[in-house]
């Protein structure tokens, strides 16, 4: 059951990391964590839970999936919340396997929501403005 939670938060990651840091999201840090941002890793997971059944076994992307991308997107409006979503995306990305990451990285064309650069669960999210 303890790996089954692990799977899950790691296909809710990489949606996450997938569209947060594809959408210049940063993720979860010390600092993020106690900086005044509208950001939580609980939003990101609630915004991308829709996505998880495609991460894990693929499919076709429900509609509810490209809102939360866009929703968790859209909430991002400051450096500092772009950061921390990038972060809790990167957090749940360590866990997923290749063909969870790969299915995340479709997910903005899918969903056609641009993200100017490739998704990776190395992303150095310090750097995303």
């Amino acid at each position: 059951m303890a790996r089954g939670r692990t799977a899950e938060a790691a296909a809710v990651a990489v949606a996450v990391v997938a569209a947060a840091v594809l959408l210049l999201l940063p993720a979860r840090t010390a600092a993020a964590r106690t900086m005044s941002t509208g950001i939580t890793c609980t939003l990101v997971d609630v915004d991308m839970a829709p996505c998880l059944m495609y991460i894990r076994n693929g499919g076709t992307v429900p509609g509810s999936c490209c809102d939360g991308l866009k929703s968790l997107v859209a909430a991002a409006q400051t450096v500092d919340d772009r950061r921390a979503a990038c972060n809790c995306l990167k957090t749940l990305a360590q866990g997923a396997s290749k063909d969870e990451l790969a299915r995340a990285e479709q997910l903005p064309g899918i969903c056609k929501v641009p993200i100017p650069y490739r998704f990776s669960p190395d992303t150095d999210c310090s750097k995303i403005n």
